[in-house]
């Protein structure tokens, strides 16, 4: 499933869809009014995984005039003319179709970005919960936080400990798991076929959580890099529960 049919469902939930940042089409116009109004975009491809294809995008405004700048990877290009900007940005998707969604600015642990994935399954009584919560810190140099792309997962109580109290870190995982319950629910609801969900969550300074994606075949793996392996056994023996349901009805 595309990350635009996967935002469009999202959208249709009053109560998620305030925390799913502004995306479109990516379009010269949608480019160029997205980037005045927020100054900084993510642009992504419709079809990818491990954060393959993403592209930082800024618009910096200075004594100099104007510039536009994206990254890729690990380089770093900038123009002074939007049309030159755009011809290159164009050529870097290499003709795929890519989406523009309002960029976030993330909160850093030791200087590097990061995000966090909330893993949600239904479970063998047919409850949607919240079974892992990971973060997942972008490699040095790098823009995407994906494991497969270097991001270092990372026990949420680490990422939160600097930024909040003990209590108030507790608020904030508290909500992040409604919102993982919520948006599987609402999955659930639009296709009945899904019993897990990966979503994807930016935290900003104001600590609003919010959804950068949702991943609806997401890896389990990565929870097995903690070394309180309590999530990981629980996430594969609901796993292990979906899979031993779905052959016995073959």
């Amino acid at each position: 499933m595309s990350k635009w049919i996967k935002t469009k469902v999202l959208l249709q939930s009053p109560e998620i869809s305030p925390l799913v940042p502004d995306t479109r089409r990516f379009t010269k116009a949608s480019l160029q009014s997205m980037l005045h109004k927020y100054g900084m975009v993510y642009v992504k491809p419709v079809n990818g995984t491990y954060g393959k294809g993403v592209i930082r995008v800024e618009l910096n405004r200075g004594s100099g005039g104007t510039t536009y700048q994206y990254q890729s990877g690990t380089t770093i290009r900038t123009f002074g003319a939007f049309d030159a900007f755009h011809l290159s940005l164009k050529k870097a998707t290499r003709g795929r179709s890519y989406l523009i969604q309002k960029g976030i600015e993330l909160l850093k642990h030791k200087g590097q970005r990061f995000d966090l994935r909330v893993m949600v399954q239904l479970s063998p009584k047919g409850k949607w919960e919240t079974t892992g919560l990971i973060g997942r810190v972008a490699q040095k140099g790098k823009i995407v936080t994906n494991y497969h792309s270097g991001g270092k997962p990372t026990a949420i109580e680490t990422l939160l400990a600097p930024h909040l109290g003990k209590a108030q870190q507790g608020e904030v995982i508290k909500r992040l798991e409604k919102l993982g319950r919520d948006t599987g629910r609402f999955y659930h609801k639009k296709y009945p076929g899904f019993k897990q969900v990966g979503v994807d969550v930016g935290l900003d300074r104001n600590m609003t959580p919010w959804i950068i994606e949702v991943n609806t075949n997401p890896d389990p793996y990565i929870f097995n890099q903690l070394k309180d392996k309590r999530m990981y056994r629980k996430v594969m023996s609901y796993r292990r529960a979906h899979d031993k349901a779905k052959a016995s009805k073959k």
